[in-house]
């Protein structure tokens, strides 16, 4: 595995820290207990990690220099991505892997070019998930979008230049289509969720008023955490409902969110509003805690502008609690409308709001839903289950790039010949 700027040892809720250091965590631990050697190499950015550090039975991280050691935003690496790529082949020396999983675009490239230098002496074939997508992201966010301008051509590149792409949801398959990647080398995986870290049983957090809502997440604008506001701001004038809203996530623990920008942003949608008092942003939580916090709540809501997958609803239906959802991305393949939780456009506040009345003035409609969405993870989302699916799409990888090596091997033989 190669996750430039998201280490599977990395704290969650920070600004480059979220979805895709859960699933290089849990599909690498998945894979080594399918029988599987794992290594993930991920950017250092600190000069104090060691060089190896063993995950999980079967799992070791290494830390590979390229670039400051120290934390840079993601959308400022790809000039590392060359010196990232070096040291992976560097370390590849003497135990070269059988399939390479490039995560997130700029890893893609590392990938691409620590296989190849190597290629003379074995082929290493690579595959690529890709976690969000440029193009998606800059038809959603316009000139808000950070990621460096050569991303528009190098993340088709990468996609059409690798083995094979899995996507995580059937929208992704069509946005990579739309990107020139044949269709013939596109795999659908999602990501998965830890049954028995997330489950209805267990302990609790205390809630503070009757009903309680729940987002948590990295805390970015287009995450759309400033609509569940709004929208509980009108549930509680148009209902009078006993309601509190907790928000997970942001760039530190919560006595030291003080500074950051849309921690401020929040704050400041809640005073205008008149709910300040209903709205707790806790800040950064360890995965252990969560549990007990997806618990505690009434209804998730999870209400992006746009979301390539989103690892919460699938933590949520763990936990057994109802998700309203925006209807984008993968939440469209994972909350069933109506089966386990309830679906809203995206950037529609007053649709947030319906959907949360509709769920906290109905308690078995909630446990229906909530039921629903536990049967529908367990069934379709274990890790083991998706570590499987993604095993499958290795050995096809890798039976597609031996047959690719025979033809042009063929084919350049012909070539002399004639």
């Amino acid at each position: 595995m190669i996750s430039e700027h998201a280490s599977p040892l990395a704290t969650l809720g920070g600004v480059d820290a979220g979805g895709q250091n859960v699933h290089v965590a849990a599909l690498s631990s998945a894979l080594a207990r399918r029988g599987h050697s794992v290594t993930v190499y991920t950017r250092r950015d600190d000069p104090a990690l060691a060089d190896r550090v063993t995950f999980a039975p079967g799992v070791e991280v290494v830390h590979i220099t390229a670039g400051p050691e120290r934390h840079i935003l993601k959308d400022e690496l790809l000039p590392y991505m060359e010196a990232l790529g070096d040291g992976v082949a560097a370390d590849w020396a003497q135990n070269p892997p059988d399939i390479v999983h490039g995560h997130f675009w700029m890893s893609g490239l590392a990938a691409l070019r620590a296989a190849g230098s190597i290629a003379a002496e074995r082929s290493i074939p690579v595959t690529q998930t890709f976690h969000a997508l440029g193009a998606v992201k800059r038809r959603h966010q316009g000139l808000q979008d950070t990621s460096p301008p050569e991303r528009e051509w190098l993340e088709p590149w990468v996609g059409r230049s690798a083995d094979s792409v899995i996507a995580t949801c059937s929208d992704e398959a069509f946005e990579l289509k739309a990107l020139g990647v044949p269709s013939t080398g596109i795999y659908v995986v999602p990501c998965g969720v830890d049954l028995s870290l997330f489950s209805p049983e267990g302990p609790a957090e205390s809630k503070g008023r009757t009903f309680r809502i729940v987002t948590v997440g990295r805390l970015v604008q287009r995450k759309g955490v400033d609509l569940v506001i709004e929208a509980m701001a009108r549930l509680v004038a148009d209902t009078a409902q006993d309601v509190e809203l907790v928000i997970v996530g942001g760039s530190g623990s919560a006595d030291s969110l003080r500074d950051d920008p849309e921690v401020q942003r929040l704050s400041a949608k809640a005073r205008e509003l008149g709910v300040e008092d209903r709205v707790h942003i806790r800040g950064q939580l360890g995965l252990d805690a969560l549990p007990a916090v997806y618990r505690s709540a009434d209804v998730v809501a999870c209400t992006p502008w746009y979301e390539p997958f989103g690892i919460v609803p699938l933590e949520a239906m763990a936990s057994g609690v109802p998700v309203v959802a925006s209807s984008v991305g993968g939440l469209i393949d994972t909350v069933v409308d109506g089966g386990t939780g309830i679906h809203v456009p995206p950037r529609d506040s007053a649709g947030i709001a319906d959907a949360l009345a509709a769920l906290l003035s109905d308690e078995d409609l909630r446990r229906t839903l909530g039921r629903a969405g536990r049967e529908r993870i367990e069934a379709r989302y274990a890790w083991d289950q998706i570590a499987a699916d993604t095993e499958r799409s290795y050995r096809r990888t890798i039976a597609r790039a031996r047959g690719a090596s025979s033809r042009s091997a063929r084919g350049t033989v012909e070539g002399v010949s004639r």
